[in-house]
């Protein structure tokens, strides 16, 4: 079966009950996020279910799954997903503090066949997050069920005041998970399009519009200094992205550049 870029799952978690289960959390149970190289912020996470072999309770492992002690110490987590029948390697909640940034990567361990499936279930889900995969806005909402190709590029923007909180599921495949990803395509939001990809193309416009600017930016004989330029430019037109949102639109660029050559 190949699998989509993504789908909202037609299932029903209890999302109160798993709410109650967050509130009762205390701050010192989330620890700062292992991968410090990908984000900007405060990004942080508990473990509810982790392998055993894994470096930290928030890292992925391929050993025997084991329950954590928020999970041990509070039924609520699993009565909240009660009625799924997933075989769980890892749960982890994962928190985008305001104003944070998890920069564009790709999760490659996702990318087998027999990979695991990654849901993502939103618990805490303001309106000025943007969830981006493969360029698009995924358009999750609080209490909805996603899988999410993560072997893909993809990056978070947190541009509220309010955290955002998800539980993420790293699931062995099965049919009924199978069965469920493929069900809910036809129901699945369409994506849209984040501040950043709207700011890049309308700087794309502008310089089309503008064979001085081209020329200027052509002249930069390093990428370093194409990029500062651009985005110095940019932001004095009033038109703001991040460095790692420009770097991402050039590598899209060159892998479409090079499909017509490779395929």
């Amino acid at each position: 079966m190949s699998l989509p870029a993504f789908s909202r799952l037609p299932v029903a978690v209890d999302l109160p009950l798993l709410l109650q289960a967050l509130t009762q959390l205390g701050e010192s149970a989330w620890v700062a996020h292992f991968n410090s190289d990908y984000y900007a912020g405060e990004w942080s996470g508990v473990a509810l279910i982790s392998a055993s072999d894994a470096l930290g309770e928030l890292a992925p492992g391929k050993g025997e799954a084991v329950a954590r002690k928020p999970w041990l110490e509070d039924p609520k987590w699993s009565y909240g997903l009660q009625g799924l029948p997933l075989e769980i390697r890892s749960a982890r909640l994962l928190r985008l503090g305001p104003g944070g940034r998890i920069h564009e990567h790709r999760d490659y361990d996702l990318g087998a066949p027999d990979a695991d499936r990654r849901l993502h279930i939103p618990l805490l889900s303001p309106p000025d997050v943007e969830f981006m995969l493969d360029g698009q806005r995924i358009p999750m909402k609080a209490g909805e069920c996603w899988f999410l190709d993560l072997s893909r590029p993809h990056s978070v923007d947190n541009w509220g005041d309010r955290a955002r909180v998800h539980l993420v599921l790293d699931c062995r495949p099965n049919a009924w998970l199978e069965q469920q990803i493929a069900a809910g395509l036809p129901s699945t939001p369409a994506p849209g399009l984040g501040r950043a990809a709207v700011a890049l193309e309308q700087f794309r416009q502008w310089l089309e519009r503008d064979p001085q600017l081209c020329r200027e930016l052509q002249a930069q004989t390093d990428s370093e200094g194409f990029i500062t330029r651009t985005l110095e430019r940019a932001a004095a037109h009033g038109l703001h992205f991040a460095r790692s949102d420009l770097c991402a639109a050039m590598a899209r660029g060159r892998r479409n550049w090079n499909q017509p050559w490779t395929a």
